[in-house]
């Protein structure tokens, strides 16, 4: 406790011995998950904190606002390391690559973008979609990103040249997530048409439309074999889905 409203995102550092958390009160907290005490406040967003991510070492936290911009902070001592600005709109995800090195972030302004971690300099700008950019997440080995749009598709990006790989289109309804499978090879969906899907990453056919909600489907993820899919759902459901691999 402590923050001063509505708490939007949580998550485990790497060890688990931490937890990191993003808030409408313009900061986001490093907690000590056995004790619940505050190990680092970061402050400076001038908007709401919409989400909060450790780096894959746990030694960086990686938030996104309202503000427009993304910020990498020392996890210890809530310094400042980088400000990631450019975006025209509100920042509404960031995520490390596996690597560390580098930062997705997707925008309101209706792209993605792809930074330096360190410097905060712009590697590439993934432009293309006709709405908001809910979501973007790197692949396994860092070198495509997957993003999701108010537009109804998700697309899948080469992160060195920023070209599109693979468009995913299908859904009737705004895609809400979009995440990759662990090896790298599909992309689960959510949308508000009440479905997920699943999609072969490489060249954006459909493999398999997960129907039965009764509500929009926020987000999903693969099981760490890749054999199922748990989706989270509008209609105060979660359900677990066999994919295959």
């Amino acid at each position: 406790t402590g923050h001063q409203g509505p708490v939007f995102s949580a998550a485990f550092s790497p060890d688990g011995r931490r937890v990191v958390t993003a808030s409408s009160d313009k900061t986001a907290r490093v907690w000590d998950a056995a004790t619940g005490q505050v190990i680092a406040r970061l402050t400076g967003h001038q908007g709401l904190v919409s989400s909060a991510a450790f780096s894959p070492d746990g030694r960086r936290v990686v938030t996104a606002s309202d503000d427009k911009t993304a910020r990498v902070w020392d996890a210890a001592t809530g310094k400042q390391l980088a400000q990631l600005s450019g975006h025209q709109g509100a920042v509404f995800s960031a995520a490390f690559s596996p690597d560390g090195q580098r930062v997705a972030t997707a925008s309101a302004d209706q792209t993605a973008r792809v930074w330096d971690a360190a410097t905060g300099r712009v590697i590439a700008r993934l432009t293309g979609h006709q709405g908001p950019v809910s979501s973007a997440a790197f692949n396994p080995d860092g070198r495509r990103v997957v993003t999701a749009s108010d537009d109804k598709t998700a697309r899948v990006w080469d992160v060195a040249t920023g070209q599109v790989i693979a468009q995913l289109t299908g859904h009737q309804g705004p895609v809400s997530s979009a995440a990759f499978s662990p090896d790298g090879q599909r992309v689960v969906t959510t949308s508000g048409d009440q479905t997920a899907r699943v999609w072969d990453a490489a060249t954006g056919k459909q493999i398999a439309q997960l129907s039965g909600h009764q509500g929009s489907v926020f987000c999903a993820a693969f099981s760490p074999d890749g054999q199922r899919v748990v989706t989270a759902s509008a209609d105060q459901t979660a359900r677990v889905w066999d994919v295959g691999t």
